[in-house]
């Protein structure tokens, strides 16, 4: 079966059996009870996101250091959101869905399960990090390149006026001493 119908289905029946669930809970522990569970897993919930969300940052920033694609760091990092926004939606499903989600063996496995069904389907390129070579190309970079000189030009070296050098008049274009005529903007007319 295709994933989109499948989305479609999920959209229906999640929210029906949420519904169906609180009243059945409702009915044993009471209403009271009942949306206190559901705004303490809530809580518990940003908590331990909030936790390892620092975490990841801390791993992300080490394996960048050193110069190594976060891509570990980043499929946890899609799992926490998907985590943080089960947990925020009232219900019981989708708090379970929302703690297995913050479980890293769970992640892992789902991840590795995803990758394996639906990983051919996607393209994905490094380009950019430390260490992949020497040239632009190698970095990322596939635009024009110009090669060029500078001199840096100091406030202090003595300018002379200009004059064009085809026809002999003056241009008024102050010309540092082997520097570029508009070393100090265009010529005043």
């Amino acid at each position: 079966m295709r994933l989109g119908p499948l989305i479609l289905i999920a959209f229906i029946a999640i929210p029906i059996a949420e519904i169906w669930i609180l009243i059945e809970v409702g009915g044993i522990i009471g209403v009271v009870p009942t949306i206190a569970a559901v705004v303490l897993t809530a809580i518990a919930g940003t908590a331990l996101i909030r936790h390892q969300g620092m975490d990841l940052i801390a791993k992300a920033r080490q394996q960048l250091d050193r110069g190594e694609p976060p891509v570990g760091a980043v499929v946890d990092g899609v799992f926490l959101l998907v985590a943080g926004a089960l947990l925020l939606t009232p219900g019981f499903i989708t708090d379970a869905v929302g703690f297995l989600c913050l479980v890293p063996l769970f992640r892992r496995g789902l991840a590795a399960w995803l990758w394996s069904r639906y990983g051919n389907r996607v393209d994905i390129r490094q380009t950019g990090f430390a260490g992949s070579g020497d040239g632009p190309e190698d970095r990322g970079f596939t635009g024009t390149i110009i090669e060029g000189e500078f001199t840096e030009v100091d406030g202090g070296e003595k300018i002379e006026e200009g004059s064009d050098e085809e026809t002999g008049e003056e241009t008024g274009a102050k010309k540092p001493n082997g520097q570029s005529p508009w070393a100090d903007g265009p010529p005043r007319r």
